[in-house]
């Protein structure tokens, strides 16, 4: 029997009509960035392979996806990932379709059972970015990051979502070992990096000491990348003073259960 090929993002049920006058080139091009959509990178093989063209037909593709911002050429392993183009389209998406709005009670909830700090954080390759935030009612607090954006491995919001990578894609967003640093205490290599994410995922939460401020402790989990509109995750930002192993496995259950909740809502 023959099986019908399923492109990649695109639903096996109920598939659009087929254009009148269909433009291959242009078909394939949105091919490859849906293609990227599922995996943190691509090499010439795989498009070659996918599209069942020729080496010469994928480079040049390529070629007009990178020169447009599209895609980017890793130097080093020469493989294609997400340009800035493409990722700025999808931040830009994103802002319009506003899911912080379906979020904020889920957040505003979190805010009085922890009567903490709380952020929803977006990670774009190896930045998280703080799309909103609830300042703790307290007198001592961590100050809201909403707008900031921090390096991924260094807070606990990167690091639940970083936990969900495979260790390819991993490799491919830190190709180095050795890592920058915003504090003494920040994670300065991959290796490390790993053994903290492996920790991550046995826990269900990550979790940041003074790693990317001084005086800062977090937590944080993520939501399934699957179903979601994009890689967010929530985080109770802590004054380190007040911040025991215990509180970090509190605060971490009840992220835990309110992601559970909310990540139903989003899947509709």
């Amino acid at each position: 029997m023959k099986r019908t090929k399923v492109e990649p993002g695109v639903p096996p049920k109920a598939p659009a009509a087929v254009p009148q006058y269909p433009i291959e080139s242009v078909d394939n091009a949105l091919k490859v960035l849906l293609l990227l959509g599922e995996r943190s990178e691509l090499r010439l093989t795989d498009v070659s392979e996918y599209l069942g063209v020729a080496s010469s037909t994928a480079h040049r593709l390529l070629a007009m996806l990178q020169y447009r911002g599209f895609v980017r050429q890793n130097e080093r392993t020469k493989a294609y990932g997400p340009g800035t183009a493409l990722t700025g389209v999808a931040f830009s998406i994103l802002q319009r379709f506003d899911f912080r709005s379906v979020l904020r009670p889920y957040l505003e909830r979190l805010n009085t059972e922890l009567a903490e700090t709380v952020h929803l954080g977006l990670l774009d390759g190896t930045t998280v970015r703080f799309i909103d935030a609830l300042e703790s009612p307290k007198a001592v607090r961590v100050a809201s990051r909403l707008g900031r954006s921090m390096p991924a491995h260094a807070t606990s919001t990167g690091k639940a979502l970083l936990a969900q990578l495979s260790t390819a894609e991993l490799h491919a967003l830190y190709p180095e070992e050795e890592l920058e640093g915003l504090t003494s205490h920040s994670v300065r290599l991959r290796s490390a990096l790993e053994a903290q994410l492996a920790t991550a995922r046995k826990r269900g939460y990550a979790t940041s000491t003074e790693e990317s401020e001084a005086g800062v402790s977090s937590v944080a989990v993520a939501f399934p990348f699957r179903g979601t509109p994009a890689r967010i995750a929530f985080n109770a930002a802590v004054p380190a003073s007040r911040m025991s192993a215990a509180d970090q496995r509190a605060i971490g259950a009840t992220l835990r259960a309110t992601v559970d909740e909310a990540a139903e809502l989003l899947h509709g």
